[in-house]
């Protein structure tokens, strides 16, 4: 017998349609915790320690395993480890970062939320992104572009990337009629020998087709199980953003996104994280429900470890 596809979520049902709605579901700290455990647990609780399937609620809203006395938080090990604010605000939170298309600051959510400090803000909108990739996701396929970018300041009257600038990887699925796919995006190294080529491999499937400039060293593609097709400025009337639309356009997209919602607040030591952001909202461009969006950011908080604060290098800029 053939298994039958994961059916999706539906609006209404497995996650809430609007904000009033989000307000009548999650009115106490049980509904989250219950809300939550469904996410973790689909298929029902498992103890960690023992793997039985029997258990029974705590007055503290712990599962008491009946076969070992093992006590589970549906929050340990989550990014939601031992936090001391209400759950309640929690989803407030997750709804209006997801609600919003181009995303929030920091500040944005702590005026919102009423929280007491930016920090605290700051830390929330981290553990955040740190849900937002996940690290099964399937790598790109099909046409795919592949170049490099830079964001930050303008170095005038200098050729090439200025010392203020971040170099970003970036990939892009060339759909029919110049439309764009998914995309992939990654901080460029120090060291930017053959940087692009081991990011197409990390993000881009074989057989696929791969299209990058002329550069030299990117033609190394066509011996790593790709095909490739580069395009060669020089002497060339064509401008680059035709030959290659897809990247331009995620790179000039990225570059406005920065500046109308970050405020170019992005520290180096965090902008990984900043573009796991922006890809999950560029792969998520066209969804009209965004709580579908509330429910797998939800679904995968649940599965990404904690992020202790201690452990979040805050930048000194503000976003």
């Amino acid at each position: 017998m053939t298994d039958l596809p994961p059916q999706m979520p539906c609006a209404g049902v497995d996650y809430p349609k609007t904000f009033g709605q989000l307000q009548d579901w999650f009115s106490t700290d049980d509904a989250c915790l219950e809300y939550l455990a469904k996410l973790r647990w689909p298929d029902g609780f498992l103890c960690p320690k023992c793997g039985s399937g029997e258990y029974w609620r705590t007055g503290a809203g712990l599962w008491m395993c009946r076969g070992c006395s093992r006590r589970t938080s549906v929050t340990a090990g989550t990014i939601f480890d031992r936090t001391r604010t209400p759950l309640r605000t929690w989803f407030a939170a997750v709804w209006f970062v997801t609600a919003q298309k181009n995303g929030v600051s920091a500040l944005d959510l702590q005026r919102v939320l009423g929280l007491r400090s930016y920090e605290t803000a700051w830390a929330w909108m981290h553990k955040l992104r740190r849900a937002m990739v996940r690290p099964d996701r399937e790598v790109l396929s099909g046409t795919v572009e592949v170049d490099e970018s830079f964001i930050g300041g303008v170095a005038r009257g200098k050729p090439g990337p200025g010392p203020d600038k971040i170099s970003v990887l970036i990939a892009a699925e060339h759909l029919d009629h110049n439309r764009i796919g998914r995309i992939r995006l990654e901080p460029g190294p120090a060291d930017r020998r053959l940087a692009l080529v081991k990011f197409g491999q990390r993000v881009v499937a074989p057989g696929s087709t791969i299209r990058t400039d002329g550069a030299t060293q990117l033609r190394r593609f066509a011996t790593l199980g790709y095909e490739h097709e580069y395009f060669t400025q020089l002497g060339s009337d064509i401008p680059a953003h035709l030959n290659m639309p897809a990247v331009h356009m995620a790179a000039s997209q990225l570059k406005h996104w920065i500046d109308g919602t970050l405020h170019q607040g992005i520290s180096r030591e965090q902008l990984g994280y900043y573009l796991d952001e922006f890809t999950f909202r560029f792969n998520h461009r066209t969804s009209a429900n965004r709580g579908l969006l509330f429910y797998r950011l939800l679904q995968q908080s649940v599965n990404t470890g904690p992020k202790p604060l201690k452990n979040l290098v805050i930048s000194a800029s503000a976003e």
